[in-house]
């Protein structure tokens, strides 16, 4: 230990009760980290998040195969008859915070299964850095285009990870990172995309994270567009991204050299022919041959000009308008460099889910993983199109089952600061829980009520219950209030939240129901925190959407098994972004704007002379379908989470009391195919009775699900 002067000890004390941090000579005179460079911010803590929260497995999805396996083959079989998975690795792909993912991954049972898999040997992250780019999305509703904003859960996490300045995009990246670091197999790497706006901090990050020296490369990707507007710039044309490629280990790591044809400038040089008419050269006395070159082709280095951007190619057909969506053949290049057929790959900012889309391609196994619910959703139609096309050339494929954290640790709400005491964090934790909730109530028109655990409102003889403004509304959090319900004989409740929780209705409204309660659930509007709107009473809390389905039964005969199918017939939507009455008012000149207001989508246009007029783009309620899909068999298969024993330490299976929605059937629209099958397959079913699910998810990625009882 070093040791001090009188008055460095005396300095010391001091700054310790006043709780003030050590100058810097001191923090490296105190401890033996003798790092000569090292990442500071503030807040800065080498802790990472450890909660294990169980993963609920919400569908199952795989295109099934028309083919059926024989009795006597089926043993060893990965398909079932009706093309579901019997053994083997299943693809996951999980919405959710991705701390929370990580650390789950990192501490929880499904690490077992991703060590039985070899490890996982590739992670590609794209994290965003931008909140317009990343979370407004462009729908087209018939000849239109209309930007869908980003949901309040999406919005604060942007305001809490980038849209606080550096430090928390740093604590953000580092924790997240390290995390990934544990993850990875001792063979594996991780490539992180970034640009200008944060690639000096990321560097930084990794080094610290993965150690300098694991360092492989720093990737140029060349994505320059000379269009007039980048053009004009009076700078430097701004023309590339940068890909930090980092191993685990800088000795032992996966690396398959890529290759790719030399130009003709090049081949040019092969200009001598010998006794056998073959082409060559001579470099360094020695004979170079066209035909070894072209064959073995040129290695790629670390600036990648060959691989063209959607900047470069707007019309490009892969393309879905996703705004961080990256092209095919970039993850194609660092799927196939760094990990073999039949490797786990990740990627946990996964948008619009590119690489998953590769790894099925090429043979690999994967883990996809991303905040924002329709990049779920975005992601599931990929694949589904993947399976398809896979199927259709022949090729194998695997299942892929979306999964949720089904129990959320209740978090610190926007603005506790970080850098107060723990006592002082939950204090101001507890002032903010209250002013979001009277916000709420107010804006809601309901009087508080006191006494209650769940309970916070009452409005028309319902009492109200309050959601957490930065998470989903939990199947836990429901069933609380069913347990509160009971126990004060309450029948009818009003339950708001920002988002809902995939796959938690119907089947906790039926629950409830059975117990004579009566549960509501209401979307709340972005629109609660403007205060004039509250103040005017112009917010409006809407409904879930409500589907109609019809079912078509034929009869088994002596030849002929029996079939049921599914019509949807009606669905319906009362969710609202701006309203017409706002965009009338503030709307300039020739100028036109898209809302929604109360289920319809709506363009509201001013001419020349200030003239208003309104046009429906909404004209049928199928346009609000985006996809649904059919379990023929729901209840049919349990929903099963592992937890662990609290005095044994042990993982456990569990029933949740809810059971997996297996996708057989689906129909959605593409960015090619604007239309959408609206009656099901006949599927060969046993006599008896039997549920059938059906999922429809609107053009805002918003999944509602209805259960209905046949009988064959």
């Amino acid at each position: 230990m070093p040791r001090f002067t009188e008055q460095e000890q005396q300095e010391i004390i001091r700054f310790i009760e006043a709780d003030k941090p050590l100058p810097d000579k001191y923090r490296f005179l105190l401890f033996e980290d003798k790092r000569e460079v090292e990442l500071v911010w503030n807040g800065k803590t080498n802790e990472v998040c450890n909660i294990v929260l169980p993963f609920q497995t919400i569908e199952n999805v795989d295109e099934p195969r028309a083919e059926k396996p024989s009795e006597d083959n089926m043993q060893l079989a990965l398909f079932d008859e009706r093309g579901r998975q019997l053994k083997g690795w299943t693809n996951k792909l999980i919405w959710g915070d991705n701390k929370l993912v990580l650390a789950s991954l990192k501490n929880g049972p499904l690490r077992e299964e991703i060590e039985a898999q070899g490890g996982l040997k590739l992670i590609y992250i794209d994290p965003p850095f931008d909140v317009g780019a990343d979370f407004s999305m462009d729908i087209e509703i018939g000849d239109e285009t209309f930007t869908k904003d980003p949901n309040i859960l999406e919005e604060i996490a942007y305001r809490d990870t980038w849209g606080k300045g550096a430090d928390s995009f740093v604590a953000m990246i580092y924790e997240r990172l390290s995390l990934m670091h544990d993850l990875l197999a001792k063979d594996g790497s991780i490539y992180v995309h970034c640009d200008w706006r944060v690639t000096a901090y990321m560097r930084l990050a990794l080094d610290e994270v993965f150690r300098k020296e694991h360092f492989q490369r720093e990737i140029i990707w060349d994505i320059t567009v000379l269009s007039g507007y980048k053009s004009l710039a009076q700078n430097w044309i701004r023309g590339h991204e940068s890909i930090l490629y980092y191993a685990k280990d800088s000795v032992n790591f996966i690396f398959n050299k890529q290759y790719t044809e030399h130009d003709e400038k090049y081949l040019s040089r092969f200009n001598k022919v010998d006794s056998d008419g073959k082409r060559y050269f001579d470099g360094r006395g020695k004979r170079r041959y066209l035909h070894e070159v072209i064959e073995k082709g040129k290695p790629v280095g670390d600036v990648w000009s060959d691989i063209m951007s959607f900047q470069q190619i707007p019309t490009a057909q892969e393309r879905i308008n996703y705004p961080t969506q990256k092209p095919e053949t970039l993850l194609e290049r660092i799927i196939k460099a760094s990990s073999n057929e039949g490797d786990l790959v990740a990627d946990f900012f996964c948008g619009s889910g590119t690489t998953a889309a590769v790894a099925e391609k090429l043979g690999r196994k994967w883990i996809a993983t991303d905040l924002g619910k329709f990049a779920i959703h975005t992601t599931r139609k990929r694949m589904i199109g993947v399976q398809r096309q896979l199927k259709a050339d022949g090729e194998d494929y695997r299942a892929f089952e979306i999964l949720n954290l089904g129990k959320y640790e209740r978090q610190h709400y926007i603005g506790v600061n970080p850098n107060l005491r723990e006592a002082e964090q939950q204090q101001q934790l507890v002032e903010k829980e209250k002013a979001f909730i009277n916000l709420i109530l107010r804006a809601y028109a309901a009087e508080k009520t006191e006494g209650f655990t769940n309970f916070q409102g009452k409005k028309a003889g319902r009492l109200v219950a309050v959601g957490p403004v930065n998470l989903p509304v939990t199947r836990l959090f429901v069933e609380e209030i069913i347990l509160e319900c009971r126990k004060h004989q309450i029948t009818r409740v009003d339950v708001l939240g920002f988002e809902f929780e995939m796959g938690l209705f119907p089947n906790v409204l039926d629950e409830a129901k059975n117990k004579g309660i009566d549960i509501a659930p209401k979307f709340i509007p972005a629109e609660v925190f403007d205060k004039r709107a509250v103040e005017q009473g112009q917010v409006v809390f809407h409904d879930m959407a409500f589907i109609e389905v019809k079912s078509h039964i034929t009869a088994g005969k002596k030849d002929k098994p029996a079939t049921v199918s599914v019509e949807l017939t009606d669905f319906s939507v009362f969710y609202s972004q701006d309203s017409i009455s706002n965009a009338e008012q503030t709307l300039k000149n020739r100028s036109s704007r898209i809302i929604v207001e109360k289920g319809q989508v709506v363009k509201v246009s001013k001419d020349a002379d200030g003239i208003v007029s309104r046009e429906v783009l909404t004209k049928h309620w199928t346009d609000w379908i985006d996809y649904w899909s059919v379990d023929f068999d729901f209840e049919s298969k349990h929903e099963i989470i592992r937890v662990q024993d609290p005095d044994t330490k042990e993982w456990q299976e569990q029933w949740t009391g809810d059971y997996v929605f297996e996708n057989e059937w689906q129909s959605f629209r593409t960015k090619k195919d604007r239309s959408l099958e609206l009656t099901s397959v006949a599927h060969e079913c046993t006599p008896g009775r039997r549920k059938l699910a059906v999922k429809v998810v609107d053009i805002f990625g918003n999944d509602t699900m209805k259960i209905v009882e046949v009988t064959i």
